[in-house]
């Protein structure tokens, strides 16, 4: 295997974390040493000079935050198996971080570490907390007031119309707010989520400079798993992930672009409802588009998956970045767009119990329920 690798990547920098003393260890960099020209490291990851021994290795400057204390996974199995086929086929890369938690776009055809267990096929490795209901239940959410950098728009409660009958009307408006110009909708989830299947039927603004959001997001460090429709293409559907180390609390936030994919739809996802899915698991991340798998990532493709917990989210708001969003059009105002039910089911709750042993916030994930 070291030489296989050694083999196929005879510039790559190797790492193998573990004690020094460790007898495995030391026989893996001996093997790799042997080799022509390898560059490899033993990294023990708890000497307080970590940071400085693999920032050495790596040619960079360390960062500022600690280095991120994890229990380590190990040696993952790597799986060759035959794949859904992804039923769209034309997508574009957007411009992605340069981040060392980003697998850089010229690398050819790369695809990612496809590790077991196996995700789920279907719906039957699906934990389905729905209680049966149809519509958006705000209990389990909260109408966020606030706001943030790149949002033109103050979040306001009152943007947020929920009749108990169609689910909710995420209102964008212009108005002077002092802080804002403009005031926008969000919705938050109260639970926090450690991987499942994320789904909600919604139709997104065609209002220019307006993002539709549906995703999952946490900070420190900062992770995410997004879902947005741009107004000023409404057709083309945007998937993005952020990667960033760590356990709970640590400051880790690299990164405001992540590593965006576009992928055209078919359709205009203004003019009607449909559903979109985010299927989350330690191995892989999916997305679904009326049940029709549209884009996948492994593990390293090009980020790891995110671990941490992290909540749940529907929004509607103006983006400062104009070449990215469009410039927002005050003659589309108001815009609005419309969620009818959302829904999370939790994935295998024995392996997330497993996978989530490296959690240490005081705060419990939720291994599952109903956000309908």
């Amino acid at each position: 295997m070291v030489e296989d690798l050694r083999r196929s990547y005879p510039e790559a920098k190797f790492i193998v974390t573990a004690t020094p003393g460790n007898h495995a260890a030391q026989i893996v960099r001996d093997l790799l040493a042997g080799l022509k020209s390898a560059d490899v490291i033993v990294l023990d990851t708890g000497d307080i000079n970590a940071w400085r021994v693999l920032c050495e290795h790596l040619r960079c400057v360390p960062p500022i935050c600690p280095f991120p204390t994890l229990e380590d996974l190990g040696q993952r199995p790597v799986m060759e198996t035959s794949r859904q086929p992804i039923q769209y086929r034309k997508r574009a890369a957007s411009k992605w971080d340069r981040s060392p938690w980003i697998v850089e776009l010229d690398h050819g055809a790369w695809t990612g570490i496809r590790t077991s267990p196996r995700p789920p096929e279907g719906d039957g490795n699906w934990s389905d907390a729905d209680d049966g209901a149809r519509n958006l239940d705000l209990k389990h959410w909260a109408a966020r007031s606030d706001t943030f950098t790149s949002n033109l728009a103050l979040f306001r409660p009152s943007n947020v119309e929920h009749d108990g009958l169609n689910g909710a009307k995420i209102h964008v408006r212009r108005e002077d707010l002092g802080v804002r110009q403009y005031s926008a909708g969000a919705l938050t989830s109260h639970a926090d989520f450690l991987f499942g299947r994320f789904e909600a039927t919604f139709r997104a603004s065609d209002v220019p400079g307006v993002i539709t959001g549906f995703f999952l997001h946490r900070n420190s460090p900062h992770q995410e798993i997004d879902i947005e429709i741009l107004g000023r293409k409404p057709d083309r559907l945007l998937v993005n992930v952020f990667y960033n180390p760590g356990s709970q609390g640590d400051k880790f936030d690299y990164g405001y672009r992540g590593c965006p994919s576009y992928i055209d739809l078919g359709f205009d996802a203004s003019k009607g409802m449909h559903r979109y899915a985010i299927e989350w698991t330690p191995c892989e991340i999916r997305w679904l588009v009326d049940d029709l798998l549209v884009h996948r990532r492994d593990l390293w493709d090009p980020t790891p998956i995110p671990h941490l917990p992290m909540k749940l989210h529907f929004n509607a708001w103006p983006s400062r970045a104009s070449q990215f969003a469009g410039r927002l059009s005050n003659r589309g105002l108001p815009a609005m767009a419309e969620v009818q039910t959302v829904r999370a089911s939790a994935f295998d709750p024995s392996l997330i119990e497993r996978t989530a042993r490296g959690f240490s916030g005081t705060d419990e994930p939720a291994k599952g329920g109903a956000l309908t």
